[in-house]
């Protein structure tokens, strides 16, 4: 049940990773692991995929040690949703960690 929570953020941490450098999968796998997040090839790739479609990554390849291999970065309108996704993000914790 968690895990449906947990792809929003995900996402959210796709879209800065994405802005930072270009990203592809197997890396992302691994900084989400160092996360805590157990997100299986399954899941991310059409995570990936469905970002893309919806424009918020622009995908491009390249040959890597003989394979191909799909890189991704952060479009504009990534961007915007990205700075959406952080307000929330800063709004919630605020909110859900608040001590009193």
């Amino acid at each position: 049940m968690l895990r449906d929570f947990f792809l929003g953020s995900i996402k959210i941490h796709i879209l800065f990773h994405a802005e930072v450098e270009p990203i592809y999968g197997a890396f992302l796998i691994q900084e989400l692991a160092s996360h805590g997040y157990d997100i299986s090839p399954g899941t991310l790739y059409p995570t990936l995929k469905s970002l893309h479609e919806r424009g918020l990554l622009y995908k491009y390849e390249e040959l890597v040690n003989g394979k191909v291999r799909k890189y991704y970065t952060i479009t504009e309108d990534g961007k915007r949703v990205l700075e959406e996704g952080k307000r929330q993000v800063r709004e919630l914790a605020k909110e859900v960690l608040h001590d009193d």
